[in-house]
């Protein structure tokens, strides 16, 4: 479950840039306030890790970012996301190359392609399916997955004309995506290649 940490004062987005608590945590800026990652479990990991090695398959690795680039989402007050795994444009990773922080700002082009693993709870499941759902859709991404382990589903969300339509996809159904048009595994063997034992 996530944790809303208490700040005397909502933070800007410059504020959540420069905040360190001297914790190895990870936070994402939800309307000026700092809100902990929760520690991913070790299927989440697991799935993260057989998408990641797919997507090294088929594009070049200098173009797919895990659990490392942030991206800044439109609201009512400063927030910034942080993707399980993000592929990018050639204009969105040449945008952040000569920066200091793994970081797309408002004034950057959107990366091709965000993937969200949703971990248990209410919670979670609302920041995945709805928020994030609708400000990645503002950001202009072209696509947006959501990986939910509990429902043994794969939601593929395409932008089209300035909102996501939404394919939910089960089972022996393979993932058809513009951005990573070679892919080849079901939603099953996703699940499946993440529950292997380790050898």
């Amino acid at each position: 479950m996530s944790t809303t940490i208490a700040t005397e004062k909502l933070l800007t987005l410059e504020e959540y840039l420069a905040y360190d608590d001297g914790t190895e945590t990870r936070y994402e800026l939800e309307d000026g306030v700092l809100v902990e990652m929760p520690t991913e479990s070790l299927q989440n990991c697991s799935i993260s890790r057989v998408i990641l090695y797919e997507l090294m398959k088929l594009i070049s690795l200098d173009l797919i970012a895990y659990k490392e680039i942030e991206v800044v989402v439109t609201g009512g007050r400063a927030k910034c996301r942080l993707p399980d795994l993000l592929v990018h444009t050639p204009e969105s990773r040449a945008a952040i190359a000569p920066t200091n922080r793994s970081l797309i700002t408002l004034d950057m082009p959107p990366p091709a392609l965000v993937i969200e693993v949703v971990s248990p709870g209410t919670q979670n499941r609302n920041r995945d399916y709805r928020y994030k759902h609708t400000e990645y859709a503002a950001r202009a991404i072209a696509e947006y997955w959501i990986v939910d382990p509990e429902m043994q589903q794969i939601t593929v969300c395409k932008w089209v004309e300035g909102k996501y339509e939404d394919t939910v996809l089960t089972g022996d159904q393979l993932i058809i995506s513009e951005v990573i048009p070679n892919w080849q595994l079901t939603v099953n063997q996703i699940f499946s290649k993440s529950q292997s034992p380790v050898m």
